[in-house]
């Protein structure tokens, strides 16, 4: 049963994210996920590649073996009709104006909006950051919707997050160059002791704040992990002119 949305806007407000167990009905997960499959076998683009991004793990240059293992399936919403239908569906959106406390809701076409594809073999480390380091709006207060379309577990790389991160407020001196958190500082150390995982079941939504801390670890199964993941704003929350978060118009749920 899905909890009540008020229990769900609560947890959210103290923890940074939820969990909503099966969101996502099983006929329609099983076609997203043959979706997903059938553009990865294809390398329908754009795809971003593991080598793209020189995370801990992944291949190095384009030569390097492993070169072509996928991180991501990019623009989601542009690739497919259900795609569409699952951004926009009514399900999402009645937690998402619980958790926002307010009706008027937009997908953003410029941020995640991606299938991440995390295959076994050269899957990289993603270490712990906040989505909102390289995002510019009025206001920082977006949601990302992760939803599993498959068995999500520690050996597959499943998400890990700080809880309660979102209401930190961190020094500068505690990132590294790239907006990590640094794991050398002692005070990080105490930060990072508190991580828990958050396994998810096929069908199963993960709501988190742009602010939550979260980290992911490589995919040691052999298949590919499949997640969708869209990221949503406030209707009157607008990102900022001339910046990347403004390149695509975002959609009205």
């Amino acid at each position: 049963m899905m909890p009540s949305l008020d229990s769900l806007k609560q947890m959210f407000d103290e923890q940074g994210y939820v969990v909503v167990p099966r969101l996502l009905e099983e006929s329609a997960r099983s076609a997203l996920w043959q979706i997903a499959a059938q553009h990865l076998s294809e390398n329908l683009a754009p795809i971003e590649y593991e080598v793209d991004v020189h995370y801990p793990g992944a291949p190095i240059t384009a030569e390097s073996e492993g070169a072509g293992t996928a991180r991501r399936l990019l623009q989601t919403y542009s690739r497919h009709s259900a795609f569409r239908a699952w951004g926009t569906a009514s399900e999402v959106k009645a937690v998402l104006t619980a958790l926002f406390g307010q009706p008027d809701v937009m997908l953003s076409q410029c941020h995640h909006n991606c299938v991440m594809t995390k295959q076994p073999g050269y899957s990289s480390v993603t270490r712990w950051h906040q989505d909102i380091r390289y995002w510019h709006f009025d206001q920082q207060s977006l949601i990302s919707v992760w939803t599993a379309l498959g068995e999500e577990t520690k050996k597959n790389g499943c998400l890990r997050v700080l809880p309660g991160s979102h209401l930190w407020q961190l020094e500068p001196g505690q990132f590294d160059a790239a907006r990590f958190l640094r794991s050398d500082l002692a005070a990080n150390k105490a930060l990072l002791s508190t991580a828990q995982a958050v396994p998810l079941s096929p069908g199963d939504a993960l709501f988190f704040h742009a602010r939550l801390f979260h980290a992911a670890g490589r995919n040691t199964s052999e298949q590919t992990k499949y997640s969708l993941v869209y990221t949503y704003h406030a209707a009157d929350n607008h990102p900022i002119e001339a910046t990347r978060s403004a390149q695509f118009p975002s959609i009205a749920l």
